[in-house]
């Protein structure tokens, strides 16, 4: 057998066994791999999947599951190679272990990008494993035999294995390195909606969200932080608070304040009862306006280039006309309808965490820097969350439930209430766009060019001074990217930093840019005097998915054949984000009070092979939830410093009367899969955007919309 040293834990297959279970796991790679016994203690298991001699399969999700059902789309990929009855499968969530799973990060529309190959490799291996198995069994040659629902069949005679029956001389052999997998033509799981693993739990009850978590010795706390950033805690009076029934203690740290007791609705009866004052900062002098102002100054600013084609600036010079727009986006919360929270218990050199958190990896990895602790030493247990959309991508609040154990020595369990919910989270970024574009004699554009102005979430975090020159993430997400054909373009990046804490919110810079790219598009497109989708697609000839999207949403919608009455408009939006291509039209009908109703919603998208159907409808779904909350009314506006906004009564979300009809079309692909969690949201907008125009001529160039 190779040296064990040869091989990087990362990166092998690993087969170990108890007396009655096969346990699985692959990574990418390009070496030879071995399974052993789980006796011989030879590899650090990396399980996927374990299948047990009551036939059952467990498989092991390794991503947060926030909604977009990972725990049921991962467990199909492999179960697709593997030939296993659905019915007979479960799905165990992944504590924290990189060393074992690989990156476990959930964000970016990334979990079946990255894992499809991984899984699908995972299964055929276990798949080939149990048929040789019966085939020695047998006396019989491997080709004889095929897997199927659970079960290894000898073809020509019937007989039959479950898969059960074969664990135990499955673990005895290698793991194959390359095993074949199946053609695509072949699938019966992937591709079908197929039963969550998970819903029945969801449905009862019994599913548990961070929030659920309940550990033995428990007691509860909540935290105060300045309102205003920038600013410091000065001095507080706990002497009222102190005086309600079940507190144990409170106490400052790290520029907070923490209250503990008994439960939950004693620690914030307290909170509200703490007299503190503060030492504000600069930014306590701040407000939106004043934010506003200074981007719009920047704006005017020298920038730095992202990208440069043609010859801009004599295409300004010989051009018969020249058209500016200046876009504008606010600071906007994640909203997550389950508060930051977090279960934590630490001693003298361990720690157990249960969170809601998207980073489990980096969260085991700053908890083990923080407390000076080995990483080995720490175990951080994955829950459902009740929301993600980015927010949870940062472990503050886990950090800080931490802490506070540290100095109870008990375990705790840490909630935020609403109001620091919505006023200590890590923002989506406001930002302007000013965009410009040149015509020709007879109206045909003759370059692009966009400027934008935004903070760098990573600048913000990290100091680095690089991306606050040019942030990648801001121009690379609908600027740079641009999939339409102009000869002259420029784009151009300007920082705009302020002390608003900001972080990766549901689709980004994606969301910020298509808003701006697809409005200036129906604005030139007008000028040209050109139907929206018509001018597009000459601008998209080279682009096939682009057009796929867009063709599609056309016929479905009707836009060429439908007729809408006088007071009805439609708009139309298109974007890429994240290797996954989407087209929107959205339908209105202009209210005789100025206000208007979202009648219909058409989406299309490619994300190339569908794992679940139904789970790519239901992100579609969610994401034009989500962008027309932000689109309608998601607003943070900044006063003194702080977020003005509370709660859901002044930062109000979608309501059921506002929903429109949603009818998502899947464009059929052969295309690796990519993600549907976040492409979704760009286009909404500014479909939203230019039907307003269609139906009253009026160009809103700034969110949350008004028509007042």
């Amino acid at each position: 057998m190779m040296n064990q040293k040869n091989i990087n834990r990362r990166d092998f297959i690993k087969i170990a066994s108890s007396t009655t279970s096969l346990i699985l796991g692959i990574l990418p790679n390009t070496t030879k791999l071995y399974g052993s016994s789980l006796k011989s203690k030879q590899f650090t298991p990396s399980a996927f999947v374990t299948i047990n001699s009551d036939n059952s399969i467990v498989i092991t999700a390794t991503k947060s599951d926030m909604g977009q059902h990972v725990r049921t789309s991962l467990p199909m990929i492999l179960s697709e190679e593997l030939e296993a009855d659905w019915n007979l499968v479960k799905v165990l969530q992944a504590d924290a272990d990189e060393s074992k799973y690989g990156d476990q990060g959930t964000g970016g529309s990334g979990s079946i990008r990255e894992l499809f190959p991984i899984l699908r490799k995972t299964g055929a291996a276990a798949k080939e494993m149990l048929i040789k198995a019966a085939a020695e069994k047998w006396d019989v040659d491997v080709n004889e035999c095929k897997a199927e629902l659970n079960k290894v069949i000898h073809i020509k005679t019937k007989k039959e294995f479950t898969f059960g029956q074969l664990v135990e001389k499955a673990t005895t052999y290698s793991v194959p390195s390359n095993p074949k997998l199946k053609n695509r033509s072949d699938f019966k799981i992937i591709g079908k909606s197929m039963r969550g693993l998970d819903t029945v739990d969801r449905t009862n009850g019994s599913a548990m969200y961070g929030i659920d978590t309940v550990v033995p010795d428990m007691l509860y706390a909540t935290i105060i932080k300045c309102p205003s950033f920038g600013s410091k805690l000065k001095s507080y009076d706990s002497s009222d608070a102190l005086k309600v029934s079940g507190i144990i203690k409170i106490f400052e740290f790290d520029n907070k304040i923490a209250i503990v007791g008994k439960n939950t609705w004693s620690v914030f009866k307290a909170k509200s009862k703490i007299k503190v004052q503060w030492d504000y900062g600069e930014f306590y002098q701040w407000n939106s306006e004043k934010i506003k102002n200074m981007m719009i100054e920047k704006s005017n600013l020298k920038a730095t280039t992202a990208k440069k084609k043609g010859n801009v600036q004599k295409a300004i010079k010989s051009s018969s006309f020249t058209l500016e727009s200046t876009y504008e986006l606010p600071f906007t919360a994640h909203a997550t309808l389950e508060p930051m929270n977090c279960v934590a218990k630490v001693s003298d050199d361990l720690c157990e965490v249960w969170a809601p958190t998207q980073v489990p990896g980096g969260l085991k990895e700053d908890i083990a820097e923080n407390l000076n602790f080995d990483p080995d030493n720490v175990k951080v247990h994955v829950t459902l969350l009740g929301g993600g959309f980015g927010r949870r991508l940062f472990n503050d609040y886990a950090l800080e439930c931490v802490e506070i154990a540290k100095v109870i020595k008990k375990p705790i369990k840490l909630t935020w209430d609403r109001e620091t919910d919505l006023k200590h989270g890590m923002n989506r970024p406001a930002s302007v766009h000013k965009l410009v574009s040149t015509f020709d004699k007879k109206n045909n554009p003759t370059s692009w060019c966009h400027k934008i102005i935004s903070p760098s979430i990573s600048a913000y975090h990290w100091g680095d001074n690089e991306n606050r020159d040019l942030d990648k993430g801001t121009v690379g997400q609908g600027g740079i990217n641009l999939p339409y054909e102009f000869k002259n373009m420029l784009i151009e990046y300007k920082c705009a930093n302020t002390e608003v804490p900001i972080g990766w919110w549901r689709a980004v810079y994606n969301s910020q840019n298509a808003f701006a790219n697809e409005c200036f598009m129906d604005e030139i497109a007008f000028i040209n005097k050109k139907d929206p989708i018509e001018f597009r697609k000459k601008l998209l000839s080279k682009s096939k998915r682009h057009l796929g999207v867009l063709n599609l949403v056309a016929e479905k919608s009707k836009w060429f054949t439908k007729k809408l009455k006088p007071n009805q408009g439609r708009g139309f939006a298109i974007h890429e984000s994240f290797g996954s291509w989407t087209a929107q039209v959205v339908e209105i009908t202009m209210n005789k009070d100025n206000t208007f109703s979202i009648d219909n919603v058409y989406a299309t998208v490619d994300c190339g092979i569908v794992i679940n159907p139904d789970g790519v409808k239901a992100q579609m779904e969610g994401c034009i939830v989500y962008g027309l909350t932000s689109t309608l009314a998601g607003e943070l506006t900044i006063e003194n410093g702080a977020v003005e906004q509370s709660n859901f009564h002044d930062f109000q979300l979608l309501s059921i009367d506002q929903m429109p009809k949603i009818h998502t079309y899947i464009v059929e692909s052969s295309e690796n899969p990519t993600g549907a969690g976040e492409p979704g949201l760009p286009p909404i907008a500014p479909a939203l955007g230019n039907a307003i125009f269609n139906a009253t001529g009026k160009r809103l160039r700034k969110l949350p919309f008004s028509l007042t």
